[in-house]
């Protein structure tokens, strides 16, 4: 009895000692993924946005979200930087749908049908 007061003490603390470890470690990768920005990187923020580095400095950075689109972030919001094979993927797919084009029967329904 005198060993269970203790025990429980230890049960409970070692999954919380394991749970602060691994979310300092994740805190350092994203710490140092955001320092190790660099011009060109294809990241994403917090937020969802995808977007090109363009330019840096201490706490902020210009990302290109369209072309001639540049808006300014505070590299905290920047959650990861893309795999240069995900982004070369995903703009050849969208490269490859070619608009589909509709017959004058088509448009004339289309037009028409409100």
């Amino acid at each position: 009895m005198d060993f269970l007061f203790p025990l429980l003490i230890l049960a409970l603390l070692v999954p919380m000692f394991f749970g602060i470890r691994k979310q300092k470690r994740e805190a350092e990768k994203v710490s140092s993924m955001q320092e190790g920005l660099k011009v060109g990187d294809q990241v994403i923020t917090t937020s969802g946005l995808y977007g090109t580095v363009v330019d840096l400095d201490d706490t902020t950075v210009d990302l290109e979200i369209a072309e001639d689109v540049v808006t300014t972030w505070l590299r905290q919001a920047i959650r990861e930087v893309r795999a240069e094979e995900q982004a070369a993927e995903e703009t050849t797919t969208t490269a490859t749908d070619a608009p589909v084009e509709e017959s004058a029967d088509q448009t004339e329904t289309r037009l028409t049908k409100d």
